[in-house]
């Protein structure tokens, strides 16, 4: 049994074709959607001639609309938006902004534009910068920038705020004062210990080490003058 088969279109139907036009479709789609809503029929030469007419206005129209979105896509191209938005203090908000949510501003702003339309590469759910895709036909995309914004002030965080670069007199005293604490640390060290340990052997009055006395010869007695010999009684 065949899985597809060939109907007439009647309609313009989107991403299928324009009335007139014979396309190929799946059984299901065919019996479920375009058969019940005649949007389609069986093809024949008889009602191809009859909607002849019909299919020259859609594709005079597709013309207009293909030259309107030219030129709305040159005109999105660079378009800044502002959305506010409600969030939390480290600016999650509390609802992802949707396809839709960009129509409405883009139509508030005067440009018509769907849902499917919109290509949203990541979720934006967060106050931050983002990078959206309109793509209004096969080969004509524009970027908008989306920029969301909350709807009060939030806590600073000095983390994100710190400047990129210090200033070459601010580290200079940093260094300087970092040199002086690691001199005030090593001095007070120093203190506790009572000074530099002093070198093996040495003395604190700094005189010199006395050598060690000769040791006696065999027969004369310590102290005893050397050459001098214990006279007999």
């Amino acid at each position: 049994m065949p899985k597809s088969m060939k109907l007439l279109l009647t309609e313009n139907v989107d991403s299928l074709g324009i009335v007139g036009d014979v396309v190929g479709v799946r059984l299901g789609y065919a019996r479920n959607f375009l058969l019940p809503r005649g949007l389609a029929t069986a093809p024949s030469d008889e009602k191809i001639k009859e909607l002849a007419g019909k299919r020259a206005e859609a594709q005079r129209m597709l013309a207009e609309l293909r030259k309107q979105r030219e030129q709305m896509t040159q005109k999105l191209i660079g378009l800044e938006i502002d959305l506010v938005r409600s969030c939390n203090d480290q600016g999650i908000l509390y609802g992802a902004i949707t396809q839709q949510d960009i129509c409405t501003a883009l139509g508030e702003k005067g440009y018509t534009v769907k849902p499917r339309e919109v290509r949203i590469a990541h979720t934006m759910k967060r106050i931050d910068n983002y990078d959206v895709q309109v793509k209004l036909d096969s080969d004509l995309n524009a970027m908008v920038k989306i920029h969301v914004k909350p709807d009060r002030e939030l806590p600073r965080d000095e983390r994100h705020h710190e400047p990129a670069k210090a200033d070459a007199g601010e580290k200079a005293e940093q260094a300087e004062a970092h040199a002086a604490d690691v001199k005030a640390a090593k001095a007070k060290s120093e203190g506790a210990f009572g000074g530099k340990a002093e070198t093996k052997g040495s003395f604190s009055s700094g005189a010199a080490e006395p050598k060690a006395e000769a040791k006696p010869a065999k027969g004369e007695k310590k102290g005893e003058p050397k050459g001098e010999k214990k006279s007999k009684k």
